[in-house]
């Protein structure tokens, strides 16, 4: 699936600055994987801010993640990658979302000297809206404190977004990586806003689904810092440039099958056709079961058969997002 282009005046560019106006521009600044609710209210406050003055509202983001520079040993997998990231931000009503490289040397930037060479002299802020949580300089050394100070002496303004909560929690990046993780899709698919998903382009397999009447698309997944679900079916729809198509899908080993490598693979209802190429988002919507192995082709087939058949009865049940 091709992405969609983003809607007029929306840049995705690196650290050169953007146009000046009077007044400087509304901005936030964060990492933002996932883009999850709690990063959807920080950018709804400072579209409402730049609507009600007039001015422009401008995110700040990185990639790569940071701990991939600062601690790489720690470093999570994502739950966006940038094009997922970008096609995300494309429908947030954002007039500028800018990409900085994440580089060793942004890492060891004091916070006054990362505010003064980023958010001052390239995005020309005025007024700065972060999240309750954010940490940005060395060493996470900056915080709101920190940001008012240095706002009083630079001209801009500073004001903090308080957490969205879930079940009692702040929803966190982290605490849906764990979801994810543990098969928690449905907790996931709250946090976000809007069901997990990944992309993969269409590779060759060894031609096994169509063999049992059931063919699936085998995916390449587009990067290998994406977290994925664990081994397991499950119920998903296949995101294709021809439309959405509910589908079941596996992920992990395949020990009926000796010798083979683990696979990701999308069965998809209703589609005949030639994905060879192509890119597609694949929509997790439930766990259906954990993997294990049969004992024969026909026991195989007839779970195959279930999996199919309640993946169908989940997906035409579901409506949400």
């Amino acid at each position: 699936m091709n992405p969609e282009p983003g809607p007029p005046g929306i840049e995705f560019c690196g650290p050169p600055g953007i146009p000046r106006e009077p007044g400087g521009s509304v901005v936030t600044v964060g990492t933002f994987d996932g883009v999850h609710r709690g990063h959807r209210a920080v950018l709804d406050e400072i579209g409402a801010r730049a609507r009600a003055t007039g001015r422009r509202a401008v995110l700040v983001t990185f990639h790569p993640h940071p701990l991939r520079i600062v601690r790489p040993e720690v470093a999570p997998l994502l739950l966006t990658t940038p094009m997922e990231k970008k096609e995300i931000l494309a429908q947030s009503g954002l007039d500028w979302a800018v990409f900085v490289e994440f580089t060793p040397r942004i890492s060891r930037l004091s916070p006054r000297t990362f505010v003064e060479e980023v958010l001052v002299k390239r995005i020309g802020v005025g007024e700065l809206v972060i999240g309750y949580d954010h940490g940005f300089g060395r060493g996470r050394s900056g915080d709101a404190d920190t940001l008012r100070e240095i706002g009083r002496d630079l001209g801009f303004e500073v004001d903090v977004v308080g957490p969205v909560g879930l079940r009692g929690e702040a929803i966190s990046s982290t605490r849906i990586r764990t979801a994810i993780s543990e098969g928690r899709l449905e907790e996931a698919r709250e946090a976000l806003g809007r069901a997990y998903a990944f992309r993969g382009v269409v590779v060759r397999g060894e031609g096994r689904g169509r063999a049992l009447g059931f063919p699936t698309a085998n995916l390449q997944i587009e990067s290998s810092d994406k977290l994925l679900p664990p081994p397991g079916v499950y119920a998903a729809r296949g995101v294709l440039r021809s439309g959405t198509y509910p589908g079941a899908l596996h992920v992990g080993p395949r020990p009926t099958f000796q010798g083979s490598p683990p696979s990701v693979e999308l069965h998809l209802m209703d589609f005949e056709g030639d994905l060879y190429g192509d890119m597609v988002r694949v929509d997790l919507i439930r766990h259906l079961r954990p993997i294990h192995p049969f004992g024969s082709m026909e026991a195989l087939v007839a779970q195959m058969e279930l999996d199919v058949t309640e993946a169908r009865r989940i997906l035409a049940a579901d409506r949400r997002p």
